[in-house]
């Protein structure tokens, strides 16, 4: 009955597209699921504790979630671990219908696409747009990617000396730990996923506190397609106690982490420290976005716009350090602030907004105190720099200008709505300055001339750069950052290599008497 009301709604909204209306009742939606899913069943924490989940866009709440914690782990570990034994209907299965039921689930993420980018919205606080669009079409494809490689990641033979008959298998991992985080629920939750599933893992996730309804529906379709008991199970909870027991418990083979890279240390130290787990981390980034003058300044400055303010700033790749040449600083500082200015913040189930609300109220004073060190450090506020409205936690599009490097506003990740534009002259105080980070997961450059475009993708030390472009993501190729950025790579085929072990064989083969 909810899904067919539902999707009545989505198709008035698309009615109403026109007019920029609110998509009838999906502002108000209420979530059909709020427990932790274990073992294809939705439960209690063992606790019996809850915590609320609140709307960003005003403050109410949606639904008090289950909190689960070190026990519920520990369940959800053992349902896994058992999902994985040899001879278990998992363990056995054509490794060509874990790709079906990838598949389905890409289906069934399709069917329920109005429900999810609504809970992504009233949970994140994204534009309704961003979530049914960009965030769902990836993350479906992701999954449909993974379902191709199922049956495709295979080992080699390998002639050796001797009377020999050597070969590589590719085995899953095991138990895979898995912590996403609340910028992009939906997608992050695919890209982790995909690869575990598709090479034969079972996975206990962690999703975040702040946002838990959109990955807990997702949980309820795994079953729907037909994913065997403790394959995926999924645990709403806090870092610092479920998030802890993942990193730490000496059953899980695998702990894959996306957020801060404060966070990120403290996994990986736990890894080490318990069983020496493999462990890939997608942490933070300060990205370096490069302007030359001899760019097309209108596609520069709606391409910097996008990859800094998309998503409310909330991106770990976001190109918050934006160099622009000198020629043309001023104009590129002007042509932005108009820009910026044009933004529309509010409700995100409006069709127009294209700005909605951060995720919480720390992450607001985490931004304005960011704001306050760049006017102290002396850099110019151009636009922005304050609260959007009295409802809701918003934060207006803000600019500084004349920033310069070793400002705080230029080195320290900030996760919101504040560009940092940096002017350079020469080619060789830029190269310096875009890698003067402990970042390095993206970088982007805006210039007609090849040459410039393939010098900076040549000595950026990022894991993706953008040339005319930026955000620019495909299922297909890999993501992930140099230095503090994190540890390995997701998507594409290089996403497999965290999800498998590679085991030698190798066979003495007798020889004839001659």
């Amino acid at each position: 009955m909810l899904r067919s009301a539902l999707q009545k709604a989505a198709a008035a909204q698309a009615r109403n597209a026109s007019s920029g209306g609110v998509p009838p009742g999906l502002a108000n939606m209420k979530p059909q699921y709020t427990g932790i899913f274990i073992n294809n069943e939705f439960v209690s924490a063992k606790s019996g504790k809850t915590f609320e989940t609140i709307n960003p866009a005003n403050g109410k709440v949606l639904a008090n979630v289950a909190e689960g914690d070190k026990a519920d782990v520990d369940i959800a570990v053992k349902a896994a671990t058992k999902a994985f034994q040899i001879g278990s209907e998992w363990r056995r299965m054509d490794a060509s219908q874990r790709g079906v039921l990838l598949n389905r689930l890409a289906d069934l993420m399709e069917r329920d696409r109005v429900i999810l980018a609504s809970l992504e919205s009233l949970d994140n606080g994204k534009p309704y747009s961003v979530a049914y669009g960009a965030d769902l079409a990836l993350s479906i494809k992701t999954l449909r990617y993974y379902a191709g490689w199922a049956d495709k990641n295979h080992g080699k033979t390998i002639p050796i000396e001797g009377d020999y008959f050597t070969y590589t298998r590719h085995e899953p991992v095991g138990v895979c730990g898995q912590i996403i985080p609340w910028n992009f629920p939906l997608l992050m939750q695919a890209w982790k996923l995909g690869p575990a599933l598709a090479m034969g893992n079972t996975v206990v996730m962690k999703v975040a506190e702040q946002t838990p309804l959109s990955a807990l529906h997702v949980a309820a379709l795994t079953k729907e397609a037909g994913f065997p008991d403790g394959v995926v199970n999924i645990i709403p909870g806090y870092g610092h106690t479920a998030g802890q027991a993942i990193s730490s418990h000496m059953d899980v083979d695998k702990v894959a982490f996306t957020g801060s890279t404060e966070v990120g240390r403290l996994v990986m130290k736990a890894a080490a420290e318990s069983n020496v787990k493999k462990v890939t981390l997608e942490l933070g980034g300060k990205s370096p976005n490069i302007i030359f003058a001899d760019a097309n300044l209108d596609e520069a400055v709606q391409q910097a716009n996008h990859g800094l303010f998309f998503n409310q700033g909330q991106c770990c790749c976001a190109g918050s350090r934006t160099f622009v040449e000198g020629k043309v600083y001023d104009e590129f500082v002007a042509r932005s602030k108009a820009l910026a200015e044009k933004a529309v913040i509010g409700d995100p189930f409006d069709l127009k907004t294209t700005q909605g609300p951060q995720v919480d109220g720390k992450q607001v004073e985490t931004i304005l105190k960011y704001i306050a060190a760049g006017k102290k450090d002396g850099a110019q506020l151009v636009t922005g720099g304050v609260k959007h409205g009295d409802q809701g936690h918003f934060v207006k599009p803000t600019i500084f200008a004349n920033v310069k490097d070793q400002m705080t506003i230029a080195q320290e990740e900030i996760f919101g709505p504040v560009m940092s534009i940096i002017r350079f002259d020469s080619m060789e105080e830029l190269v310096e300055k875009a890698n003067n980070t402990i970042y390095g997961l993206a970088a982007g450059v805006m210039t007609k001339d090849i040459d410039k475009a393939l010098h900076i993708a040549n000595t950026t030390r990022a894991g993706s750069v953008w040339v005319n472009c930026y955000d620019v993501f495909d299922a297909a190729a890999p993501f992930g950052g140099f230095k503090q950025s994190g540890i390995g790579r997701e998507l594409g085929e290089y996403g497999l290599e965290a999800y498998t072990e590679v085991k030698t064989v190798t066979i003495k083969v007798p020889q004839k008497n001659s």
